[in-house]
């Protein structure tokens, strides 16, 4: 299912190598950090749909819209999602947290479930690099780190010299 998701998220950003890049980097470091913490098989599942998921939106903002914001991609990406998960018949507990973790993933003040955690973390540790983070700038996103893998990780990645 999950190689699936994936193939269908490559043709939704066909063209897009940087958008396809980004998604198949914050599932990898998502899946790594489950793996880590040694999280139920629920949990995993979660963190991996959104984090092919999880920036959905932003194709739909930027039609719907012109242009996108990490809040438009949140408000939009639901719908986009919803429609993307339903050929696979999940559970709609599974569904409806993916969806909250999209919802959401670019606010870090209430969050909220174990899964959004690690797809925060998982995206922040890919944004830092692609986004060529400053020392200053990486250790404030430091802060909103909370599981020891994913804390481990970006020390590791980013701070230790």
């Amino acid at each position: 299912m999950l190689s699936k998701l994936c193939q269908n998220m490559i043709q939704y950003y066909a063209g897009d190598p940087k958008r396809i890049q980004h998604f198949i980097k914050v599932h990898a470091f998502g899946k790594l950090i489950c793996e880590m913490e040694k999280v139920d098989r629920t949990i995993q599942s979660i963190v991996e749909i959104a984090g092919y998921t999880h920036d959905i939106g932003i194709k739909a903002a930027e039609q719907k819209y012109g242009y996108c914001t990490g809040k438009l991609q949140e408000q939009e990406g639901v719908a986009a999602a919803q429609e993307m998960l339903h050929p696979f018949k999940l559970e709609q507990n599974i569904i409806d947290e993916v969806c909250h973790i999209i919802s959401h993933h670019h606010t870090y003040d209430n969050i909220d479930t174990l899964g959004y955690q690690i797809l925060v973390e998982a995206d922040l540790i890919v944004n830092c690099y692609e986004k060529k983070y400053p020392l200053e700038k990486l250790q404030s996103t430091y802060e909103i780190f909370k599981t020891p893998s994913g804390k481990n990780l970006f020390h590791t990645i980013f701070l230790q010299k």
